[in-house]
C-alpha cells in the first residue's frame, strides 16, 4: 500500500505522466522454483501466440466491415467494454480459469481455447473469402470494358438470326474512333456479309457493342480479318437459360454474403473479447510467475 500512495504522490506532480490503477491478481497456486522458471518460457510464448490472434480477429473484423472500418474500434469490445475499461477494472474469470488449478493447468486451458479460435478463424474466413471473390469476379463481368464483361444484360433477342442453319451473328467490340471505318469495312471484310446487318447495340466510354450477320461458313474468316482491324469478336452464343442462371448466380452470392454478414461480425466481435480477455490473463499470469520466481530466488 506505501509503494501504491508512493507512486500516486509522484506521479500526481505531473498531472500527464501517467493515471495509475491496480492490476487485481488472485492468490494463484505456486509450485516449485523449477515450475515456475520453466513455466516462464511457456508463457512467454503463449503471451505472443493469443496477442497474434486477437490481433488477427481483430484486423479480419475490419476487412469483414469494409467500407464501415471506420466503426471498427467501437466493436472491439472486451466483456461489452472498451478495452482500456477492461484493463483497468480487471477482474480473474473464475469460472474460465479455476485459481484452484496449477499455473500450468491455467495455461493450457488458454492454449486450447485460442487454438480453437484459431482454427476457426482460419476456416471461416477462407469461406466467406471464397464467397466474397466469387460474387466481386461476377460483379467485374457484369460491369467492366466490353472487351471482357459479360454481354448477357446488354442483347435480346431480336438482336440475333437464330435457330438458322446458315447464318449466325456475331457481336464486336469496335473503338469509338474507329466507328467510321466500321461501317466502311464491315460488309467487305470477307464474303457473305448481309448488307446492312450491322447495328450497334450498346455503347460505353472506350468502345461500342455492333452486331453483324453472315453466312456460318465465312465466320473464322471474318474474325481473322477483324482482328487485322481492331474490330474484336466476342466469343458469345445468345441462350435465354444460361443468361438467366448467370444472373441467378449473381443474386444468389450477393444474397448469400449478406446473410453471412451479420453472424460472421457478431462471432468476430465475441471471439475477439475471448481473445483479449485470455491475453490479459496471460499476462497476469506471467506478473504472478514472476513475482513468485523472484521470491523464492531471494529466499
Amino acid at each position: 500500500q506505501q509503494t501504491w500512495e508512493k507512486m500516486n504522490n509522484c506521479t500526481a506532480k505531473t498531472q500527464t505522466l501517467s493515471s495509475n490503477t491496480k492490476f487485481h491478481i488472485p492468490d494463484l497456486k505456486v509450485g516449485t522454483l523449477d515450475i515456475l522458471v520453466g513455466l516462464s518460457d511457456e508463457l512467454g510464448k503463449l503471451d505472443s501466440y493469443v496477442e497474434s490472434v486477437a490481433r488477427k480477429v481483430a484486423q479480419y473484423l475490419g476487412d469483414v466491415l469494409e467500407d464501415q472500418k471506420d466503426k471498427l474500434q467501437e466493436n472491439l469490445l472486451a466483456n461489452g467494454v472498451d478495452l482500456a475499461t477492461y484493463i483497468k477494472r480487471f477482474q480473474w474469470d473464475m469460472a474460465k480459469y479455476p485459481i484452484k488449478q496449477s499455473l500450468k493447468n491455467i495455461s493450457e486451458i488458454i492454449g486450447k481455447q485460442v487454438s480453437q479460435i484459431d482454427t476457426d478463424l482460419k476456416s471461416k474466413s477462407q469461406a466467406y473469402n471464397n464467397l466474397k471473390g466469387n460474387l466481386q469476379a461476377m460483379e467485374r463481368k457484369a460491369t467492366g470494358s466490353l472487351l471482357t464483361r459479360s454481354l448477357g444484360d446488354l442483347v435480346k433477342k431480336e438482336d440475333f438470326v437464330m435457330d438458322s442453319e446458315y447464318l449466325q451473328t456475331l457481336l464486336v467490340v469496335v473503338p469509338k474512333q474507329c466507328y467510321d471505318d466500321w461501317k466502311e469495312k464491315y460488309e467487305t471484310l470477307t464474303d457473305m456479309v448481309v448488307p446492312r446487318s450491322s447495328k450497334k447495340i450498346y455503347e460505353d466510354h472506350d468502345h461500342g457493342l455492333f452486331t453483324v450477320t453472315m453466312f456460318t461458313r465465312v465466320v473464322d474468316e471474318y474474325k481473322h480479318h477483324a482482328r487485322e482491324n481492331r474490330f474484336v469478336v466476342r466469343d458469345f452464343q445468345y441462350n435465354e437459360e444460361e443468361m438467366t442462371a448467370g444472373k441467378n448466380e449473381l443474386s444468389k452470392l450477393a444474397s448469400d454474403k449478406k446473410k453471412q454478414f451479420g453472424p460472421l461480425v457478431r462471432w468476430l466481435k465475441v471471439n475477439f473479447s475471448e481473445a483479449f480477455t485470455a491475453w490479459i490473463h496471460v499476462k497476469a499470469l506471467r506478473v504472478f510467475g514472476g513475482v513468485c520466481a523472484q521470491i523464492r530466488i531471494a529466499c
